[in-house]
């Protein structure tokens, strides 16, 4: 799948043939290379002048939030562990509250309560948490492309990390060539179009009689058992997963994420994009190797594709002032630190528009939990 966008036109050729090669060092802008061709040395031209960026500290930004959605994550799963501990146990542990956070982990129980709101015009009173996490995430990608994955995600952040941490191990990564990188990309599009199809088959009274079975009740405790008793398939795809993270970007991210894929999809009609100015612009290709999606970003003039994140390394990376930017539009330029008040504002703005509603907490009698949570393994799909 080739990343779509407008190309820049080549520059016309200069004298001397193929055998120039001009290289432009950030340190030393004005430095050329000769290559000795079949006729001797070729005269040797001037590389372009640019204004150097000035220290771009997006990156930094963008690590401190993931960082802190990580921590989130961790706390919320804490909790989530001592709450479902406390109706398994019948009461003999520690009560916490549980946290609603945890619906965030649920996109397809989320998904049918979208379709179910869509149809009926009332909120669910079940995970109903999950449906405004999503119309959330939704919405950033519409704002700022995918950036929920390369921002907030704490499954981007441990893939981005994995993938970090084994180019320091193994001094590379490794990229699957085009024949597999395609096929492979499009298993996300697959998985996430049997959800949507599942889900869209569903009348409103079908939807609302799974969410209030006893499988849909304590779906999220599902969700924790799955982990919690992981089978040996489940551990050995999830193993396999873990270690190809090392040397391939963003494997799952990449090639089965069906959640990133449906956030794809919407960035597409995004008014931002990644924007290159030819003019600044001095050739050096350090925006597409920066790039952890792959895509060719030195030779387009805005990035169209669904796979870009706005994980903005392209444009931190980039030394010619000008040259790359994140843009609303044509010229609008949304600086990094904007990208990062903007998901938390999103995030923020969505927990307290489902408080406002009564929505955010799922209350269902404690009778429920003690007879339904210390059985969840026994609970079948209806």
């Amino acid at each position: 799948m080739q990343a779509a966008g407008s190309s820049a036109r080549s520059p016309a050729p200069r004298p001397g043939g193929p055998d120039i090669v001009e290289r432009h060092d950030p340190g030393l802008p004005f430095q050329s290379e000769r290559r000795m061709g079949s006729t001797g040395l070729r005269p040797v031209y001037p590389a372009r002048a640019f204004t150097r960026r000035r220290g771009d500290r997006t990156q930094l930004v963008r690590q401190v939030v993931q960082a802190a959605f990580v921590v989130l994550n961790l706390w919320i799963g804490a909790r989530f562990y001592l709450w479902v501990r406390y109706y398994e146990t019948g009461g003999a542990t520690v009560f916490v509250p549980r946290p609603p956070g945890v619906e965030g982990w649920l996109p397809i129980a989320a998904l049918m309560n979208l379709k179910y709101v869509l149809v009926t015009g009332l909120l669910p009173p079940v995970h109903a948490a999950g449906l405004f996490l999503l119309v959330a995430f939704l919405a950033m990608s519409f704002l700022l492309r995918k950036a929920f994955c390369s921002w907030l995600c704490p499954i981007g952040t441990l893939s981005e990390w994995l993938w970090q941490g084994g180019r320091e191990i193994f001094g590379r990564t490794v990229a699957l060539p085009r024949w597999a990188d395609v096929p492979l990309r499009g298993l996300k599009y697959i998985l996430m179009g049997l959800f949507v199809y599942a889900v869209a088959r569903f009348s409103a009274a079908d939807l609302r009689a799974f969410l209030d079975s006893p499988y849909g009740l304590v779906t999220d405790v599902k969700m924790l058992d799955f982990f919690r008793h992981l089978g040996r398939t489940g551990a050995l795809v999830i193993g396999g997963l873990l270690v190809a993270s090392l040397s391939i970007k963003n494997v799952w991210c990449r090639y089965l994420c069906p959640y990133g894929a449906l956030l794809g999809l919407v960035s597409l009609a995004s008014p931002a994009r990644i924007r290159r100015t030819p003019d600044a612009c001095i050739d050096c290709a350090k925006c597409a190797k920066a790039c952890p999606a792959g895509l060719p970003v030195d030779r387009l003039i805005a990035v169209r594709s669904a796979e870009c994140t706005a994980c903005l390394a392209c444009v931190t990376t980039c030394p010619a002032a000008g040259a790359l930017d994140l843009v609303v539009g044509q010229r609008r330029r949304v600086p990094g630190w904007a990208v990062g008040l903007a998901v938390c504002a999103i995030v923020l703005a969505a927990v307290g528009l489902a408080r406002w509603a009564g929505a955010w907490h799922t209350r269902l009698p404690d009778a429920v939990y003690f007879e339904l949570i210390p059985r969840a393994n026994e609970l079948t799909h209806p």
